[in-house]
């Protein structure tokens, strides 16, 4: 069925394969895979009285299952309660990389890098504006990376080419002729400049002309783009989707449940079945005050429709559901299963399969997004001094350690703390672990956010 309903998707020859296959994920995603079908699901039959088939109509019940399983990870990665705490060991890096998640509200950024990357990849734009960083999520699907051939991690450039109308350019300001034509976008992305292309009408041959008028000079030195492969996979572009695995099984329970509210609408208004002769004025209305009126050899019944198809189909919907979610590692916990309140330790083993994702996602969009973003604004404020918080920031130590270190997944009751704080304290009795270390193992759970202060503190009440 996906595949079918793909193929009701408009298909452009002039994108490669990859445009196609990021923009059918992406509709999956916003729930808009199908509105290339042409009928409605109660169409049952065309103005010319032909049978349509149900792959050429729009489910009426949508469950968004890929959207809740890409939300859920999301959650658990960089939800205000699991924002990764950075850092590191200068001081000085150490105040402006704070200054920097504030200022770009990166916590927000990276929030909508990862529901937008889901589908294989996403883009992230630094720009320096007035000395404040910027960072924009750019989908990929029209963008194209080229890669340092001597440092496969390093981005030459990135291209963004796409079809555009003429009134659309006139809007921007652009010189157009004919409105109606259209023509394609492109600018690149490199390490010294933003370009902008004379945009080229379709169809002909394309020449590259700069528009200097437009193209911008950043000198950063640095592609000020950072790429983001999703999940382990994929190819060289793009990381694996999150939740592909799951598509088709997400659509059979579309069309199983519009199909089941379809039988309920009919139960409600069962079919009159007259068996003649029965001498009845076919042009009355049904109703429960209506009486029919039948001969000795008539016959009147309606026809209703059981309630035990439809149980039979939410039976098998909630199948599909516990298979579509064990594909993807999404969360099938049923709240209604718990009796009792449950300890962080009790949901992690609960929601395994989603920890898993979640996991590795730390690693596409930890490692592979947020650190490489705060180098890149730490780097151009070697060219650029950085107007934060009321502060400003130049050359700072792009090449100093980062260090993300990531809360619990769940937060822990006060048994959990205890057990943790005896623990802790019968390893630095045992003088297997530093009071320094001891306090950074206990600081996320109890609300430290300066471990040295509270050495400090804690020294000066001891020598009182």
């Amino acid at each position: 069925m996906f595949r079918t309903i793909c193929d009701q998707v408009p298909r452009d020859r002039d994108y490669p394969e990859r445009t196609r296959t990021l923009d059918i994920l992406r509709r999956v995603l916003a729930g808009t895979i199908y509105d290339g079908l042409p009928y409605e699901f109660h169409e049952e039959r065309t103005s010319g009285g032909e049978y349509i088939p149900l792959r050429y109509r729009r489910p009426s019940v949508r469950y968004a299952l890929a959207r809740i399983v890409v939300e859920d990870s999301v959650g658990l990665l960089f939800s205000e309660s699991h924002f990764p705490k950075i850092e590191c060991t200068d001081a000085a890096t150490r105040d402006a990389i704070a200054a920097i998640v504030r200022t770009a509200k990166l916590n927000s950024v990276m929030v909508e890098a990862a529901l937008r990357g889901s589908v294989g990849s996403v883009a992230i734009l630094l720009r320096i504006l007035r000395g404040r960083p910027f960072l924009d999520v750019m989908d990929t699907l029209y963008l194209t990376p080229a890669w340092d051939a001597l440092a496969p991690d390093t981005l030459q450039y990135v291209t963004e080419r796409y079809k555009v109308s003429g009134a659309a350019l006139a809007a921007m300001g652009y010189d157009i002729d004919d409105p109606d034509t259209i023509y394609w976008f492109t600018r690149r992305w490199d390490a010294e400049r933003e370009i902008r292309y004379v945009p080229t009408p379709v169809g002909q041959i394309a020449t590259a002309i700069e528009d200097d008028a437009r193209s911008v000079r950043h000198g950063l030195g640095f592609v000020p783009i950072v790429w983001v492969r999703n999940l382990p996979g994929g190819d060289g572009v793009d990381g694996a989707c999150t939740f592909r695995a799951a598509i088709e099984t997400s659509i059979e329970i579309d069309y199983q449940l519009s199909q089941a509210g379809r039988g309920l609408k009919y139960s409600s208004d069962p079919t009159l079945l007259i068996r003649e002769p029965a001498g009845l004025d076919r042009t009355m209305v049904r109703g429960a005050a209506d009486a029919l009126v039948v001969s000795e050899k008539g016959d009147a019944k309606l026809l209703e429709i059981g309630g035990t198809a439809s149980q039979a189909v939410i039976e098998y919907v909630r199948t599909l559901r516990e298979f579509a979610l064990e594909s993807v590692h999404g969360n099938r916990a049923d709240a209604n299963r718990l009796t009792a309140p449950a300890s962080g330790r009790a949901l992690e083993l609960m929601n395994q399969g989603l920890l898993w994702l979640a996991d590795n996602l730390r690693i596409s969009y930890g490692q592979g997004a947020l650190v490489p973003l705060l180098r890149m604004v730490l780097r151009a404020s070697g060219i650029y001094a950085l107007h934060m918080d009321g502060q400003i920031f130049a050359d700072c130590d792009a090449g100093c350690p980062i260090a993300l270190q990531w809360p619990d997944w769940y937060p822990t009751d006060s048994a959990d703390r205890q057990r943790d704080a005896r623990t802790v304290i019968d390893l630095v009795s045992a003088r297997q672990m530093s009071r320094q270390t001891a306090m950074r193992a206990l600081a996320p759970e109890f609300g430290i956010t300066d471990i040295q202060a509270e050495l400090a503190r804690i020294q000066a009440e001891q020598a009182i």
